[in-house]
């Protein structure tokens, strides 16, 4: 039973069946199928498992061939979100994921301001499952996209594949390609850029380039696809998930993307009603398998629409 359908605690009693001793946490996870073993780490350090009746607490103790391990899974916490019949462009699904192609606008789980009309609450209609896996606000996430950025965006079904894909985003395992353009160009057709983003200390609610102690790591890396004379249409590469990170680091660069009017200019110098960037490509390795795949989402009408009007010169000279 997955975590997100447990409507009450749960006992289940475990027995190592190896010849071998094995840690407690290992053991569990490979027996729980369902949870991930940062999930039942919390569980252990709870006091929620226990050997003839005295409590664990360290997910590294050794369990001895033929010992029984209780332990006790809390009921999923109560959901406050509202499930919403609202269509979802699927490129891939199975039974440990979902990968959409959020359209521009759309937020992706609820906040200040933006109650409703959210991919969880889109793809908790969907898929109900997913509902109470990996918390309660934030059903499903693995990684997310801003408002107005479009593209390819994973969901997790179930704990145990949440588990698996955040040890690759959080160990860099994962391949993530954007498509931007820009206003200007870069300093050099290809680059990388490593340089710590924070909270700009003077706009709390924006995000900023800042010195390595104020901030958090952050490596993007950057390929010029095609130039035109006042704008560059490039493929980024981030090896960090950084708030806003592509944004802040090509304004860093003097090229921000076109239509950021946090980053970039106040007034567009394209018709665009949001920003120029895309999440193109994710390869990820799915749960079960050992190679990893590549998923993609077309670039939306609206912004291929842009790029003819660029190439014919009707705009942007």
């Amino acid at each position: 039973m997955s975590q997100g359908q447990r409507m009450s605690q749960e006992q289940i009693i475990i027995s190592n069946q190896s010849e071998d001793q094995l840690r407690l946490d290992k053991l569990l996870a490979q027996e729980l199928g369902d949870f991930s073993r940062s999930y039942i780490q919390k569980i252990i350090s709870a006091g929620g498992v226990s050997v003839d009746g005295y409590p664990l607490y360290k997910k590294a103790e050794m369990i001895a061939p033929g010992t029984e391990v209780e332990i006790i899974i809390p009921p999923a916490e109560d959901s406050e979100l509202e499930p919403e019949e609202i269509p979802l462009e699927i490129i891939f699904e199975n039974k440990d994921c979902l990968i959409i192609n959020k359209p521009a606008g759309m937020v992706v789980h609820p906040s200040q301001g933006h109650p409703t009309g959210t991919l969880v609450q889109a793809v908790i209609a969907y898929a109900p499952e997913i509902e109470g896996v990996g918390g309660v606000k934030r059903p499903g996430l693995v990684h997310r996209l801003d408002q107005d950025t479009s593209g390819v965006i994973l969901l997790a079904k179930n704990d145990r594949a949440q588990g698996e894909f955040q040890d690759q985003f959080k160990n860099r395992k994962v391949g993530k390609v954007y498509l931007a353009l820009v206003d200007g160009r870069p300093p050099s057709p290809k680059g990388r850029v490593e340089v710590a983003i924070g909270r700009d200390p003077k706009y709390r609610q924006r995000m900023a380039a800042v010195q390595d102690r104020e901030g958090k790591e952050a490596v993007s890396e950057f390929f010029t696809q095609e130039e035109f004379s006042k704008h560059t249409l490039l493929k980024v590469s981030i090896l960090t998930g950084r708030t806003h990170q592509i944004r802040v680091h090509l304004a860093f660069l003097g090229c921000p993307v076109a239509g950021d009017k946090v980053y970039g200019r106040k007034n567009p110098s394209l018709p665009l009603s949001r920003q120029f960037l895309h999440a193109h490509q994710l390869s990820i390795c799915l749960p079960g398998e050992t190679e990893q795949r590549t998923f993609e989402a077309a670039l939306p009408e609206e912004l291929e629409a842009v790029l003819g009007k660029l190439k014919q010169g009707v705009i942007g000279s």
